[in-house]
């Protein structure tokens, strides 16, 4: 029995789990959403949310290292800088990433120079939710399932950026039935209306 257990256990070890959990977050950190299944971003929304909060308190050394105790530092942003990445994917809706310019790579094709997550948590996520005592991600459920298990895939996203409730652009199936039937009666009072006005326009004076 799991008496007084918390957290999620996603059927992997306690090592796997925290390694996922902390891809899960520095994914998030760097590209402002990701998709994911139900079960992990449930697990992963309260460790990224303390994350946040740690660094909107102070940006000292020792805020620093924690942050670095609970999520491994790396380097971020290098698809900014790969030909491979098209040039519609390589901006950010959430913050302003980094340029091709402060990107570079050795002549093995390695990274050698690129912005830390660590700054980046600190100096360009905290600053979006000054404001906000707290909620800082939200979980959209997504018309997708994985292939395999068919188990619901979801969005986990930073709030303050997103654009209605529809993330892929789409509009929902109640708005387009509110807007056909909209369009219909529309349409019937303007055919009602057209008989009357043909019936009151002054007939036109006979040519002498």
């Amino acid at each position: 029995m799991r008496h007084r257990v918390f957290g999620r256990q996603l059927c992997v070890k306690a090592g796997h789990r925290r390694a996922m959990l902390r891809n899960l977050a520095a994914g998030l950190f760097e590209h402002g959403q990701i998709e994911t299944t139900f079960a992990k971003a449930k697990a992963v929304q309260p460790f990224v949310e303390k994350l946040i909060t740690l660094a909107k308190g102070s940006s000292d050394l020792n805020t620093r290292r924690r942050i670095t105790a609970t999520l491994t530092d790396r380097k971020i942003h290098a698809w900014v800088a790969d030909p491979s990445v098209p040039e519609s994917k390589r901006t950010n809706a959430f913050f302003e990433v980094a340029s091709a310019d402060d990107i570079e790579f050795n002549r093995y094709g390695e990274l050698r120079k690129a912005p830390r997550l660590v700054q980046h948590i600190l100096t360009k996520v905290a600053p979006l939710f000054e404001g906000r005592a707290g909620g800082y991600t939200r979980i959209i459920k997504l018309d997708k399932h994985r292939l395999g298990d068919g188990t619901d895939l979801v969005l986990l996203q930073f709030v303050g950026k997103e654009d209605g409730p529809q993330v892929s652009g789409r509009r929902s199936t109640r708005r387009q039935t509110a807007d056909r039937r909209t369009a219909y009666a529309a349409e019937l009072r303007k055919k009602a209306a057209a008989p009357a006005a043909t019936e009151a326009a002054p007939a036109a004076p006979a040519a002498d």
